[in-house]
């Protein structure tokens, strides 16, 4: 993608999972430089160390519900920041509200003051427990929007409507990707989403634990697939949002047994109560971006199963290792 090379691109919420995946490629693309902006409430510095070394790579600390100033030209900028799994929304309900309004609104501007390309990463949450399946763009989706996940799925609707909206009343470029499942390395091992948290249970020998009977669906995308759509995405000329993931829809059970499998653990699975407004069934529509992008995904998930494995072997490793040292510390 020559489209990047010797430009500048700023990522909110750069030291997240996606953000410092993100950051990398633009890098490897030839931005000139690349600057992420995190307040590292989710997001880690431990994300960024290898981009750390590289040439060009530039890291603020700043929380964007607060006005944010960059010197200089600005070519892209992507908005990933906002607090994404459910343990932080239980925790965070009102900073994610603010990072997905005010937030949005602030990135907005410095785009609109930079003139540069907007990208706004939404999410399939938008559609909620959805009464269509698959999930195209035109759905207008089935949110609670007083439950329990309703800070994240109404703060991402209010920043696709203020993404639309300065559009059209600024004429600005912007961009809109509904972000499904998406798992590798770098995700937080208490994240709380299905992903790291059936691969921490099988590494460490703990039972699986699935909601309801597991037979709700999710889709699983690969993170280096995401980026890639996110790029192409940035370049094009689509206003319109683009649903962004793997169509090969699977139950939440299957996804465990898989899980299991490529563990080679032997643990069982235990079943749990349903949350409230947790989705019955994921699966992205991607016609909007096969035919506009030329984009789907291709890394299969066995091979991105094997390398989040290594990734939380190694992280988990590491946690156990800190375990003695934290107790006689007490």
């Amino acid at each position: 993608m020559g489209g990047y090379r010797s430009r500048r691109a700023v990522v909110l919420g750069g030291a997240g999972f996606v953000g410092s995946h993100l950051c990398e490629r633009l890098l490897s693309e030839g931005a000139t430089e690349v600057l992420a902006v995190d307040n590292l409430v989710t997001g880690s510095e431990r994300n960024l160390f290898t981009l750390r070394a590289l040439p060009g790579f530039r890291f603020v600390r700043h929380d964007i519900a607060e006005q944010l100033r960059i010197p200089g030209d600005v070519h892209f900028l992507f908005n990933l920041a906002s607090p994404a799994s459910p343990i932080d929304h239980a925790k965070l309900p009102i900073e994610t509200l603010r990072t997905g309004a005010l937030g949005t609104e602030n990135a907005l501007r410095l785009a609109r003051e930079k003139e540069a390309v907007f990208l706004q990463a939404s999410t399939s949450e938008i559609y909620g427990d959805p009464l269509v399946h698959p999930q195209r763009e035109d759905y207008w989706g089935n949110v609670n929007p007083v439950g329990p996940r309703s800070c994240y799925d109404e703060a991402k609707r209010f920043g696709e409507a203020m993404v639309s909206a300065y559009r059209r009343v600024h004429g600005m470029e912007t961009r809109i990707a509904r972000i499904f499942n998406t798992y590798g390395p770098r995700m937080r091992l208490e994240d709380g989403r299905v992903v790291p948290t059936f691969v921490a249970q099988a590494l460490r020998g703990e039972p699986l634990t699935v909601f309801g009977d597991g037979s709700q669906t999710r889709s699983f995308c690969y993170v280096s697939d995401l980026v890639d759509g996110l790029l192409r995405l940035a370049l094009s000329r689509v206003h319109e949002p683009v649903n962004l993931g793997n169509p090969r829809e699977m139950t939440v059970l299957e996804f465990a047994r898989a899980v299991r499998a490529a563990a080679g653990s032997g643990v069982p699975i235990a079943f749990e109560p349903f949350p409230e407004d947790d989705p019955r069934r994921r699966k992205p529509d991607i016609s909007r971006a096969r035919t506009l992008l030329g984009w789907e995904p291709r890394v299969t998930l066995e091979e991105g199963l094997r390398h989040t494995l290594a990734f939380f072997r190694s992280a988990i490793g590491a946690d156990l290792a800190a375990r003695p040292a934290a107790h006689q510390g007490r």
